[in-house]
């Protein structure tokens, strides 16, 4: 225990690796971010809205119930192991969907990847704060899901690039294939489990337990709770912009390869302003970050439907892209400062679980608004959400998020002070 050492630099290789996994789990995402409206309309004859969406329906509901279960299994199984398995069952998906008899069979492929994408992901994450102790911890999920999106941005891409060049499939999904082999790879031969770290940090850590830690994150701490509605929002219209964005681009006469670009700069402005705000949230109001971020997040959604310019679209998926890079890190390490070690990974999968719900409600709900209503008006309720979550970070959510550890030694500096006095 003792030659255990927490910290970014001390554990620089292995954080360095799991970096480099994540952009792979990323990229899984990617295959479907640019084309896949497309490739049920044109393959599969599905033109309904509510329909289209259904396959984020399938992965957002898997990938939410995989989160939480990956939390509550990490310490039991090992984060490798869930990581492992996690790939196992992403390499059979882009040969399912190159080779899919129907729609109902995408949506299965769908439901998979959910899985995969919840044990992967969450193990990641889960594994780098186990890591890198208390002080670097924003840093490391800014660093994490930089990673993980900036490689969903630039599939998304090259998706859209080949889809253009050679057609909706199966090209773009010969990427798949080459990235869950790798991803396998690298994961069995060279990560290592972290469960020793969280030992570790437990022998000296003082954070008082939380007695329910599913009801706590979800609704009773203000702290936790308020994270997670912000979350759940945050996928919400995260998982309407992945199914209506592409539509809207294809009514304004975009080819691929122009929405794979807009479709692209969202993830991509995510991804890689993560490597900024992660650190910011080590040293700036965490509460002030997640409200600037989900409220930018909501103008930007509201002004979609009065654009068609290809450069107004693009700087409004870029200011997207900046407001959820301000709120993606910021989630995980306002939940890992307010949680004990024992309890954090429990606590964020049930995080995680509700935050990806957000992609299932959101493809549901601006499904069927955009059906009965029109594209628009679904636009204008889930911009409407977003801005109202931003309100509830600001008038819910504690301004100081502090530990019990805190709180002790603050007592302890009020009773030396009366004793000297």
């Amino acid at each position: 225990m003792e030659k255990v050492k927490l910290g970014l630099k001390e554990n620089w290789k292995q954080f360095a690796l799991l970096v480099i996994v994540n952009a792979f789990v990323g990229g899984m995402i990617g295959l479907e971010r640019a084309i896949f409206p497309q490739f049920a309309e044109l393959e599969f004859g599905v033109a309904s809205k509510t329909a289209i969406l259904s396959f984020i329906t399938a992965f957002g509901i898997t990938k939410a119930i995989a989160n939480y279960y990956t939390g509550r299994l990490a310490n039991k199984f090992g984060r490798k192991n869930l990581l492992l398995f996690g790939w196992l069952i992403a390499i059979p998906i882009p040969f399912m969907l190159i080779y899919a008899p129907s729609w109902s069979f995408v949506i299965f492929a769908n439901v998979l990847l959910g899985v995969s994408q919840g044990l992967t992901w969450s193990s990641t994450v889960v594994m780098k704060i186990d890591i890198v102790g208390e002080k670097d911890r924003g840093f490391a999920m800014g660093l994490n899901e930089f990673a993980g999106y900036f490689a969903v941005g630039v599939v998304a891409f090259l998706t859209g690039l080949i889809a253009n060049k050679y057609g909706i499939t199966p090209y773009p999904f010969y990427l798949g294939i080459f990235i869950s082999i790798v991803g396998f790879i690298l994961t069995a031969v060279w990560v290592k489990d972290t469960r020793i770290f969280v030992h570790k940090e437990s022998s000296t850590d003082k954070t008082a337990k939380l007695d329910n830690i599913f009801l706590e994150t979800t609704f009773k701490n203000k702290t936790l709770s308020s994270v997670t509605q912000a979350g759940l929002v945050n996928n919400l219209n995260d998982g309407m912009i992945w199914g209506l964005l592409p539509i809207i681009l294809l009514s304004l006469n975009y080819n691929n390869e122009n929405i794979g670009i807009i479709t692209a700069i969202y993830p991509t402005v995510w991804g890689i302003g993560q490597l900024f705000t992660g650190k910011m949230s080590d040293h700036y109001s965490k509460k002030a970050m997640l409200f600037w971020g989900m409220l930018l997040q909501g103008l930007s959604i509201l002004l979609i439907p009065f654009s068609s310019d290809f450069y107004v679209l693009a700087a409004i998926s870029a200011i997207l892209g900046l407001g959820t890079a301000l709120v993606y890190p910021t989630f995980l390490s306002t939940i890992a400062q307010a949680t004990n070690p024992s309890q954090r990974a429990e606590s964020i999968g049930s995080f995680r679980l509700w935050r990806d719900l957000g992609y299932a409600f959101g493809a549901i709900i601006s499904g069927i608004i955009a059906d009965l209503f029109g594209v628009e008006y679904a636009i204008f309720l889930i911009g409407g959400l977003t801005i109202i979550s931003s309100l509830i970070i600001k008038f819910r959510m504690p301004e100081q998020i502090k530990t019990i550890k805190e709180c002790i030694e603050v007592d302890e500096v009020k009773q030396a002070f009366k004793n000297n006095k």
